[in-house]
């Protein structure tokens, strides 16, 4: 089972993502800021970390450039309301995936299995 560490701050938001992605089968923790989502990300193994950009005391982009060195082959998916924060991100993580709100709910869990569903990717193009 794909495990998301997912770090939202803004409540209703994330427990609306969390509750979605469970429903369409991923193991799912949620924290409300990226300083609360580092323990989780050095005593434990995810596949993905989705991540809001704008955080209190630590933002997005910090927590997955620190994601990055502690976890390599964890993948990495912002989700963000402000356009010019979205360059910041790709400058600064520029594998991660960006996906921009507002957004449906399907789009999100659609991203996610792109992100992991390499072989399907192939057979659509």
């Amino acid at each position: 089972m794909i495990r998301i560490l997912l770090a939202e701050d803004d409540e209703s938001m994330r427990t609306y993502l969390a509750r979605a992605l469970e429903k369409s089968g991923y193991d799912v923790v949620s924290v409300g800021t990226g300083m609360e989502a580092v323990p989780h990300i050095e005593a434990d193994r995810f596949d993905l970390l989705l991540t809001d950009i704008v955080m209190p005391e630590m933002d997005g982009i910090e927590l997955a450039q620190h994601a990055a060195q502690v976890a390599p082959d964890m993948r990495i998916m912002f989700i963000t309301g402000f356009a010019a924060v979205t360059l910041k991100a790709g400058k600064a993580v520029p594998q991660a995936k960006v996906l921009s709100k507002p957004f449906h709910l399907r789009d999100l869990v659609l991203e996610v299995e792109r992100m992991f569903d390499k072989e399907s990717l192939s057979g659509l193009n």
